[in-house]
Formats: C-alpha cells, structure tokens, sequence
C-alpha cells in the first residue's frame, strides 16, 4: 500500500482517498475571475432580450427622450387667448349680437331679445334692400333724448370682444321701406305705397295702422341715392325716418351708417326665429317707376330733337 502511493506520487496521477473514491476536481490558477466575467456578461445580455421596453420615455429620432407634455393648467392661457381673439374677429367681420331696448318694432321683436347681425356680406358689396331689418349708427341725434346704460368693466371687456351686445353704441333696430331712388309715401291711415305700389304688411302691430293719422305720419319723400326709408313695425310708438324729417338728412339714413342685417332672433331661446323679408317687397313692378325714370328722360330729351328734325323737312318741301 506504501508502495502504491509513493509509484502514484512519482507518477503525478491524482490521489484516491478510501477505496476508489471520485478524485477532487483541480481548477487552474489564473483563470476564474475570467470565466466569470464572461458568464456574468452572457447572463445580462439574456436578461436584457427578455425583459419588456420601457415605452414610458419615448425616444426622439436621435434617441433622445421626447419632452413631456405640457399640464393642462398651462395650457389653458393659451387656449382661453385663441378663443378670445376668434370672438373679436367674429365680432368684427362676421356676426355680432344686439340687444332690443325698446318696443318701436314689436312684435317682430321684444324688449330683451337678442338678435345676430350678419357684417359678412357688405364686405363683399351687399347693400340692405326692402324689407330687411337692419342696425344703424345714429345718423344725426336721434337718440339725443335716449338715456344710455352704464355698463361695468366687465361688460364692457364682454361687449367689446363681441361675448354681449353692446350697451354704449347709440344705435337703432329698423325696417327698411325705401332705397335710394324710391318714393315712398303715407295717405290717411294707409297702405304705405312704395313707388305707387301698396304694402301688405301683416307684421305690423296689432291695432295699429300703417301710417299714423298725425302730421308726422303724413308724407311723400324721394329717397336719395345711398340712403334709405326706415320705419319701425309698431307704428304708432317708432321714432322712425318719419318723426326725423327736420333733423340733418331729412330722416334719411346713409348706407354707410348700416351695421348690418338682423338674420336670427337669438336669445331666449323659446324666440329663437330668423327674420326673412317680407313677400310684399317683392311684389311685380315695385321697380317699374325706378327702372322707366331713365326712359322716360330720354323721351323727354328727344321730343325737341324730333320736333326740329320735322320742321326743317317741311322747310325744305316748302322751298321746293
């Protein structure tokens, strides 16, 4: 057994303890903390294909992480700033809502409905025609006995980016009757005639007539070119073009002066109606005087002409 041992050390073969048990496994100097690097790595790179992407931080296309987005208390400024200004330039070019004050053109309108008024179609050459109700700048102290309200600075800020109407303009709520170039006149208690022709009017107040039974209410005017003949609906109790004559434009208002149309009734709601022009305004031949006034100028201005033309055919058959 000695003998063994000491063969098997001279031969370098490893050593048995007991009887034939495994020999110990040798590990070589110098090599462990290498190949438990590289077993480390393989295990991270396993690791990191398995593991889900973090999507919560995207990339840019650089692959720099995008910018989070804004809180929406820091935004609302902005939007508030937009909305604004989209309400003054609706304001300005756009529509624009009035309130009613008084009762001169019930019952079409009420005292308290708001109307919106169409400023979109003068800026492409619309003129106001018969019939339509419109809003005018005052053109000449027709309101100078009219109490104006006092607004706050908050009604004023709302009334100036367009939110409410306005309570500080002097202006007026009409019906146009005549244009320029139309004769427009009241007899007795009526039908307002417009070029001769007789109004229908059933949106005239109930129990009133027309045309009023007082001097005022009595008349004939031409209207000039680029004004107008505005009465109120409630005849009886409307400062209209009528009770004006004497003031600067003879009750005539310049289309210049016209805000624009009132299309809808607005506010309250169980009113909300639109505001169409009456058919009488498009009754056949209201024109007809307007339309042969040109006509009948050049006849007049052609008779001599035709007279002397005559003459000179006589003088010569005479001489002959």
């Amino acid at each position: 057994m000695d003998r063994e041992q000491s063969d098997s050390r001279a031969r370098g073969t490893p050593a048995r303890c007991g009887s034939g048990g495994p020999a110990p496994s040798r590990v070589r100097a110098g090599s462990t903390s290498e190949e438990q690097g590289v077993t480390d790595a393989a295990v991270d790179a396993r690791s990191e294909q398995n593991e889900p992407e973090d999507r919560s931080a995207p990339e840019g296309p650089r692959g720099k992480k995008a910018k989070k987005q804004r809180p929406f208390w820091k935004e609302l400024p902005i939007l508030l700033g937009v909305a604004l200004l989209l309400a003054l330039l609706i304001k300005t070019f756009l529509v624009q809502a009035f309130s009613i004050p008084s009762d001169s053109m019930q019952n079409t309108l009420q005292p308290g409905d708001r109307v919106l008024v169409d400023k979109l179609t003068p800026w492409f050459g619309s003129k106001p025609e018969r019939g339509e109700v419109v809003v005018f700048h005052d053109p000449g102290d027709w309101m100078k006995y009219e109490p104006t309200p006092q607004p706050n600075a908050a009604q004023k800020v709302l009334s100036f980016i367009g939110l409410m109407p306005s309570a500080e303009e002097k202006d007026l709520i009409k019906r146009v009757i005549g244009v320029g170039g139309d004769t427009v006149e009241c007899k007795g208690t009526g039908p307002v005639k417009v070029n001769g022709k007789p109004l229908d009017e059933p949106y005239v107040f109930a129990g009133n007539t027309a045309c009023s039974p007082n001097e005022e209410g009595q008349f004939k005017v031409k209207v000039p070119k680029g004004h107008l003949w505005v009465m109120g609906d409630h005849r009886q109790n409307s400062a209209d073009s009528r009770y004006h004559r004497d003031s600067p434009g003879g009750g005539m208002v310049p289309v210049g002066n016209v805000v624009g149309r009132a299309v809808v009734v607005a506010w309250p709601v169980d009113r909300w109606s639109t505001l169409p022009v009456p058919g009488t305004f498009d009754q056949k031949d209201i024109n007809t005087v307007a339309a042969t006034a040109p006509g009948a100028l050049a006849l007049v201005g052609a008779a001599p002409l035709v007279w002397l033309r005559r003459r000179s055919r006589a003088g010569a058959s005479a001489a002959e």
